[in-house]
């Protein structure tokens, strides 16, 4: 398998499950703003979509969008528990987590790193961020993680989404459960190793 990426991005969460799987693959970055590979090729050419990550098989397929990356990674390797078994309720809550950290948190980051976008239009998206990270909070435990007592996926997309606030002239400071969670998950080995390989640590 190759995961083309940019670093700090949200391919940083396939990475991370990749890791943690223990299941073989290489990486290769691409610029966003040029749309070329470190090879030189024409991402747009591998992935019409244009943005990472992006994953490809070993029997030619593409998969795109970190939730159905992370979800086919913990489907690779169901002995590293990072995902609950299929047809458990923890399995479908850890979907919603998936499904919730992408349209709640993940799109409304994408306003304060467009290029060019004035600081108003900046401070409006942390601002419409508000109401989603205090629900965030408030659902976050002193020591867990999302689903159970493991770590999943779903915390790997969520650590990632909230490590973009340490790109930002932002904090995360009125929610200190979060600062506690973010801080807990980045402790983890593979973790740790994901930000290594993406020269973020």
């Amino acid at each position: 398998m190759k995961l083309y990426f940019s670093p700090g991005a949200c391919s940083l969460a396939p990475r991370i499950a990749l890791i943690a799987s223990g299941l073989p693959f290489d990486s290769e970055r691409v610029n966003l703003r040029t749309k070329l590979t470190a090879g030189g090729e024409d991402f747009r050419a591998i992935n019409p979509k244009g943005y990472v990550p992006a994953l490809a098989l070993e029997g030619g397929q593409l998969l795109t969008e970190s939730q159905v990356i992370l979800l086919y990674v913990a489907d690779q390797a169901p002995a590293s528990a990072l995902m609950p078994a299929s047809g458990t309720f923890e399995r479908y809550e850890s979907m919603e987590w998936l499904a919730w950290t992408s349209t709640e948190l993940h799109k409304r980051f994408s306003p304060i790193f467009a290029p060019g976008a004035s600081s108003e239009a900046k401070e409006a998206a942390w601002t419409a961020l508000a109401a989603p990270l205090t629900y965030l909070a408030g659902q976050i435990g002193d020591d867990g993680y999302l689903v159970g007592d493991g770590f999943t996926v779903a915390d790997a997309y969520l650590f990632t989404v909230l490590n973009w606030v340490g790109f930002t002239s932002f904090s995360l400071d009125h929610w200190p459960a979060l600062q506690a969670y973010h801080a807990r998950i980045k402790t983890l080995p593979a973790v740790q190793e994901a930000l290594r390989q993406e020269g973020l640590q």
